[in-house]
């Protein structure tokens, strides 16, 4: 149990009026106890009373995890598979008198499952939304979580590095795609923060192409997109290259990328919001003509989940605060011509923002 973070977690859940809230497996449940778990058809129900310690229902085959997380004995109740949850729900819901909780749950994990035996066995139960505290929590990424971050992108970047060399014209997305889960793989990489985007040609002008197995041509544009995890937290990249010689059209498209990119991330800063990152970079290729290509937000926030707040987009007014890691990643999606992304990785600091990723951003030639 991180004990740090579990006493801000309580403060905010007094300050909000609650009583405690219920985590399932997952980031929330992983940022507060250290319990790395799955959703699977065996629930695991973490409890974090406001005033107290904190109680779990888990299967005994993993209960080995809430005790090396400090969770007090008489507050673990386990279940086994032959006697089922049920009995163990039923005991917790008693023991934390939760019927006369008002009790925050996590509305974008916790399954129906989970809410009805809570509403079964504490039937005077309040339930409110738990994700407005957690991510008020999550949003300031403290020292340990920001050198995790920093790892995972030094062993992405390096695994590119590796890769340029060997990619060659001819090969098909997917066999470039093994081959960079391959070196970030040996390289020191957890797993994959998300399957690897290798688009190029045409197919490079959807945003989340799946690799196919068209080869690579000269002339071609050849977008990746990849990240892995370290120590617990992903790096998210993305870089554009030339397949051989292209067109005066393509490198314009890539110079407008990547003017919007440095525009993006020389407007971040404390107190300015997602929405006027996603304005600076969106002016750049607007002002190029290439306004209706650019077809997603600007960026999204990053640490245990891939996609988490903040987002830099158009209504998102939250202002950013020192701490914040988040993507940068304006681009420009011709259909039938290619595409071009070139997306960083960034922390706001008192002084303004540092990037974290320190791969080129120049176009390379590859193949």
């Amino acid at each position: 149990m991180n004990t740090e973070r579990l006493k801000r977690l309580q403060k905010q859940i007094l300050a909000n009026g609650l009583d405690g809230l219920a985590l399932v497996p997952g980031p929330n449940m992983v940022y507060v106890s250290g319990i790395h778990s799955h959703l699977s058809e065996r629930p695991i129900v973490l409890f974090i009373p406001a005033d107290d310690d904190p109680a779990i229902v888990i299967p005994t085959l993993e209960a080995m995890k809430a005790e090396a997380a400090g969770i007090p004995p008489n507050r673990i109740f386990a279940w086994s598979d032959d006697e089922g949850y049920t009995g163990a729900f039923q005991q917790a819901c008693a023991y934390l008198e939760l019927s006369d909780y008002l009790l925050g749950v996590e509305s974008l994990h916790m399954r129906v499952l989970e809410l009805e035996l809570l509403k079964r066995y504490a039937p005077g139960l309040t339930i409110t939304h738990a994700e407005p505290i957690m991510m008020s929590l999550r949003l300031q990424k403290d020292d340990a979580e920001l050198a995790a971050m920093e790892d995972a992108i030094t062993v992405a970047e390096q695994a590119m590095h590796r890769l340029l060399p060997r990619i060659k014209i001819g090969m098909t997305e997917k066999q470039v795609a093994a081959l960079l889960t391959q070196e970030l793989l040996l390289g020191g990489a957890e797993r994959m923060a998300f399957d690897p985007i290798v688009s190029t040609g045409p197919n490079s002008a959807s945003p989340h192409a799946v690799p196919t197995d068209r080869p690579l041509a000269a002339g071609d544009l050849l977008v990746i997109d990849w990240g892995c995890f370290v120590n617990g937290y992903p790096s998210d990249i993305t870089r554009t290259f030339a397949v051989g010689e292209i067109s005066a059209e393509l490198k314009y498209i890539y110079d407008v990328v990547k003017m919007a990119n440095e525009e993006g991330k020389l407007i971040a800063r404390p107190d300015v919001t997602g929405q006027d990152v996603d304005r600076a970079a969106r002016e750049v290729i607007d002002d190029a003509g290439y306004g209706e290509y650019f077809i997603h937000r600007t960026g999204h926030g990053l640490g245990l989940e891939i996609h988490e707040p903040p987002f830099m987009m158009e209504g998102y007014t939250e202002p950013l605060g020192v701490g914040n890691v988040f993507t940068v990643e304006p681009g420009i999606y011709v259909p039938g011509l290619g595409g071009v992304r070139i997306e960083d990785d960034v922390i706001i600091t008192p002084e303004g923002q540092r990037t974290l990723t320190t791969f080129t951003r120049d176009l390379i030639t590859v193949g």
